[in-house]
């Protein structure tokens, strides 16, 4: 069994979303990445459960927090404004390596949170939230850069 740091992690984009043309680019202006799974809550309580509560996961949820230093002169950081300024579909890929070989999280996201913090003793930076958005190419769980089996509802 081996591990992976943070810092050997990688975060993807691509412009127009998972299926558009043109390759997957590594997001290098990056601090801190949170990648958030979740699934709500379905209630199947019944009498014969002798008085236990029980729940079943029904959807899964997912965002992709991270941090970024303001620089508009980084083509990933110009691109991440943009779709969230301009609320456009971008396809992200959170991994634990290498796009092609790594495991991890590939959505079509909307940006939804890009604020600006102006601590006194650090550079400007920005707080990204990236959340899957609605479009015909639904969230991919990958394992070794590929599709992994049992990723549907």
């Amino acid at each position: 069994m081996s591990s992976v740091l943070g810092m050997d992690a990688k975060l993807y984009y691509k412009v127009g979303g998972r299926a558009a043309a043109g390759d997957w680019n590594e997001l290098t202006n990056t601090r801190d990445v949170t990648l958030n799974l979740s699934k709500s809550e379905a209630g199947v309580t019944t009498r014969g459960n002798d008085g236990w509560r029980a729940t079943k996961g029904a959807l899964k949820d997912a965002s992709i927090d991270f941090e970024m230093v303001h620089d508009p002169d980084d083509a990933g950081f110009s691109v991440i404004m943009d779709a969230f300024l301009n609320g456009t579909v971008i396809g992200l890929a959170a991994m634990d390596g290498a796009i092609a070989t790594g495991t991890g999280l590939q959505a079509d996201c909307e940006i939804l949170n890009f604020t600006r913090t102006e601590a006194l003793e650090e550079a400007l930076k920005v707080a990204v939230t990236a959340k899957p958005t609605y479009s015909a190419d639904a969230p991919r769980w990958l394992e070794n850069g590929a599709e992994a089996t049992g990723t549907g509802t």
